[in-house]
């Protein structure tokens, strides 16, 4: 199984699993499974870590260095194509970040790993 964790699916699993669903818990620690993380997410990450709105143990590089070392996640760079295919998406969503999440997963044919009630209008396979 392919996952694309959303950013509050990676800072619940790294911060506080207890808040993830058995469902997602038992999609993530299925040794079959690969995660992989949106560099949207690391940029939303970084700019509510600086802005006071999210605190982490570790400076933000560290932290996401950390997070995708431990568990083994494949990083999805932000290319012209997935921000073009984003802003492309039905407006059902406003998030940006979540719009380019929604089309890397679309693009890659990846489930995401998210808490999102947004997201289902779009089609995309959702864990939670």
């Amino acid at each position: 199984m392919n996952l694309l964790l959303d950013t509050c699916a990676l800072i619940w699993l790294a911060s506080e699993p207890a808040r993830l669903p058995h469902a997602a818990t038992t999609a993530i620690n299925d040794p079959a499974t690969v995660l992989h993380i949106s560099h949207a997410s690391l940029w939303e990450i970084t700019l509510k870590h600086g802005a006071g709105k999210l605190t982490l143990p570790d400076p933000p590089r560290k932290w996401w260095t950390d997070q995708i070392a431990k568990w083994g996640i494949t990083e999805l760079p932000l290319t012209a194509e997935s921000l073009l295919r984003g802003s492309e998406l039905p407006p059902h969503h406003k998030d940006p970040f979540d719009r380019v999440i929604l089309a890397q997963a679309q693009s890659e044919s990846l489930q995401i790993v998210s808490s999102d009630a947004e997201f289902p209008p779009y089609g995309i396979p959702l864990i939670w």
